[in-house]
């Protein structure tokens, strides 16, 4: 069970994706700019990792290895997270028409988004169980979750904040403001050892 929490609070916390190993940056730039949108796309990415890693584990262990065709992972696993998205973009387009609506172009770009590619390939590379790579998931997409968050909540307030100078608005300040973000999970760097040993 301990091994279980270290996986979820290192992968929250300490090896972030967004954060930490700079991946799905694409979503974590675009979709930022209004929390509940933030909201939405990181329930999102959450759905889709879980569902990857619970498809793309027994793929690897019990077909890719199986007939030593093990060069074919990347293509097998864009694949399968190819089709989880277009089910999860049908899914909110019938159910949450808003939702929908307000992630726009970056829903299909869950494909694309590296992060989800990460954590199913770090799950087979770390040697992870089924259930522990489960668990790796749901804590990366509870990371990619708080990134979004943290970084929503701060783009907000830099929306209103009136003593920017005129050559670091827009695009530069959302870089320093996401870099700074970044450099504060870094105190997060001895936190799991601290606390497990």
């Amino acid at each position: 069970m301990s091994g279980i929490l270290i996986i979820m609070m290192s992968v929250v916390l300490t090896n972030n994706f967004v954060l930490s190993q700079f991946l799905g940056i694409c979503p974590f730039l675009g979709v930022s700019k209004k929390l509940d949108s933030a909201v939405g796309m990181g329930i999102a990415v959450i759905f889709v990792m879980v569902l990857a890693t619970a498809t793309t584990w027994p793929i690897q262990m019990f077909v890719l290895e199986k007939f030593n065709i093990g060069y074919l992972q990347t293509v097998v696993f864009i694949l399968v997270i190819a089709s989880l998205v277009q089910l999860v973009e049908m899914t909110l387009k019938k159910y949450v028409p808003p939702l929908y609506k307000s992630l726009g172009v970056f829903l299909p770009l869950i494909t694309t988004n590296c992060a989800v590619l990460g954590v199913t390939i770090m799950n087979i590379t770390e040697g992870y169980s089924y259930v522990e790579a489960l668990f790796c998931a749901v804590g990366a997409g509870i990371g990619f979750l708080l990134a979004m968050v943290l970084f929503a909540g701060l783009r907000e307030k830099l929306e209103s904040c009136k003593g920017i100078p005129e050559c670091f608005q827009g695009i530069p300040i959302t870089l320093i403001t996401a870099s700074i973000l970044s450099l504060s999970f870094m105190g997060f760097s001895g936190v799991v050892d601290g606390i497990f040993g």
